[in-house]
């Protein structure tokens, strides 16, 4: 991602450290909900790329 540059270990220490301060306990559940999210979105990318290649096949 062009806008945020290079991004090392210690920007990540940070920013883990910040979500800790943030969210706390709520954290586990909070990274869970998320990459439930993610989960969802590849599934619907790769349902969309299914259904490009059956329109392609079946023309």
């Amino acid at each position: 991602m062009p806008f945020l540059g290079n991004i090392g270990w210690p920007e990540l220490v940070v920013f883990g450290v910040i979500a800790l301060l943030l969210f706390g306990k709520r954290l586990p559940e909070t990274m869970r909900s998320l990459g439930q999210g993610v989960t969802e979105f590849k599934k619907g990318l790769k349902g969309m790329g299914d259904e490009f290649e059956n329109s392609n096949t079946n023309s």
